[in-house]
């Protein structure tokens, strides 16, 4: 694979967008594509409702990744916390449908998919919701400071936030490629047992992997993510 052009097809976290991953295309020299997967309601697509089905999620994403790479160029799948789900969910998607082009799962900030998480926010009120968000997270963003931008983007978070609480895998079938867990060392929402729970979604390698950082790590240290992702 290293020596093979790939695509890293990246997913976004709970309430954020295409727009989080865009600028690595430029910011950093990788050897291999950088693929952000938009997902309605946010950025170019705010007028879109967002989903709140992860199955029809699943679908639609899996056509924006089809349409997004070439049949030829060999692809790897990148997500972080809910965003790993939707990448888990889209590698079993491919499988299913027999596309030869996967090459790899990457996972970050997120228990393994058959366990979950036990804390919650849905059903909270709006402060209680941001709070637990923040809680979980580790930062709060600048978007819910501007009270017009609050409740433009509040409905967007909590439908993510509730499809993320309510996912349950459609699959206990290992797959067939390698996955990378990777984890913030700081990160106080997904231990290192939970993060290695990933383990039993393969059949073929499995790797662990530490960042400095919390949760969110991969705001602040995008480059050893990339280097990670590389190495692998």
């Amino acid at each position: 694979m290293a020596n093979q052009p790939f695509a890293l097809v990246c997913l976004p976290f709970a309430g954020s967008g295409a727009g989080f991953y865009r600028p690595w295309r430029t910011q950093f020299d990788v050897e291999f594509e950088i693929v952000p997967i938009q997902l309605p309601g946010r950025e170019e697509q705010f007028l879109d409702d967002p989903f709140t089905d992860m199955p029809e999620a699943v679908r639609e994403l899996t056509r924006r990744v089809l349409d997004g790479t070439d049949d030829d160029t060999p692809l790897a799948l990148f997500g972080h916390s809910f965003g790993a789900v939707l990448a888990y969910e889209i590698a079993l998607e491919l499988t299913r449908r027999g596309h030869p082009g996967l090459r790899h799962l990457f996972v970050s900030g997120s228990p393994g998919p058959h366990n979950g998480r036990a804390e919650r926010a849905s059903g909270l009120s709006d402060e209680e919701f941001l709070g637990r968000v923040q809680e979980f997270a580790g930062y709060q963003s600048e978007v819910f400071e501007d009270p017009d931008m609050r409740e433009m983007f509040l409905p967007l978070l909590r439908a993510d936030v509730e499809m993320h609480e309510s996912y349950e895998p459609s699959s206990s079938e290992p797959l067939a490629v390698p996955v990378t867990s990777l984890r913030g060392c700081d990160d106080t929402l997904v231990s290192r047992t939970q993060a290695e729970e990933w383990s039993a979604t393969t059949r073929d390698r499995f790797a662990y992997r530490e960042i400095r950082g919390g949760h969110m790590y991969l705001i602040d240290h995008p480059d050893v993510l990339l280097q990670a992702v590389a190495a692998h």
